[in-house]
């Protein structure tokens, strides 16, 4: 048996490690896409993360609900605020969102059919709720009777608007990746992503999250640590 030298182990070695290259490069090598990818929102957890822009609303509704019930003052332009951006970031582009890219394939491929119909016309009943708000939230410091169609059409939204996104986010959006391909499923991702920028420039998501916090703040809403149980 021929003795290997310490010159060709070190040839040998190079030559396995050429090999070990060419047969199994390592985790990153030519997975630059993937790595951006996995940094980038997919389409199901953008619009989940868009339903807590939605609860943020909620709760203030449910708060000038009660004051307003209890004969206490509410500023109107947060009621009005929180409408608009509503109408603006929820109605005009998650929703508007979901009937392009989601409910058409869903109808496509004959899943959750009836489903999707009902999450439709919410969608429709819901803008003429929030226009309701609107009208009648302007007038609560003048007008019982706004007062009390403003205290109905909030509280008529958050009933409806609760059980809609919850049921979306664990039966409609987690199904989405069983109906299409990944290249589909990728591409639905960039045509989200470019409808966000078109109508709210860079960083559309995080605008929304600001602007809810501040109607927050001026409500006294902001604080998280007011809604923990005391013991």
């Amino acid at each position: 048996m021929a003795l290997i030298t310490p010159q060709r182990r070190t040839l040998l070695q190079a030559g396995f490690a050429a090999v070990s290259v060419a047969i199994a490069p390592p985790a990153w090598a030519g997975n630059g896409k993937k790595g951006k990818r996995a940094e980038e929102v997919t389409p199901p957890e953008d619009l989940m993360r868009e339903h807590g822009v939605l609860d943020r609303v909620l709760l203030i509704y449910d708060a000038a609900i009660t004051r307003l019930s209890a004969n206490e003052d509410f500023d109107p332009a947060v009621i009005s605020g929180s409408a608009k951006l509503v109408q603006d970031f929820i109605e005009s582009y998650h929703e508007k969102s979901e009937e392009d890219f989601l409910f058409p394939r869903f109808r496509k491929a004959h899943q959750l059919v009836d489903l999707v119909t009902t999450l439709l016309a919410q969608h429709e009943a819901g803008r003429k709720v929030t226009r309701d708000i609107l009208k009648a939230g302007a007038q609560i410091r003048n007008e019982a009777a706004a007062k009390q169609n403003c205290i109905s059409a909030m509280q008529a939204f958050v009933t409806m608007y609760r059980p809609h996104a919850a049921r979306e986010d664990t039966v409609l959006f987690p199904k989405l990746r069983d109906i299409i391909s990944g290249n589909e499923f990728d591409a639905i991702g960039e045509e989200m992503e470019k409808r966000e920028h078109q109508h709210f420039g860079e960083d559309g998501f995080e605008k929304a999250v600001a602007q809810v916090a501040d109607l927050e703040k001026k409500v006294g809403l902001y604080n998280l640590t007011q809604f923990t149980p005391k013991t």
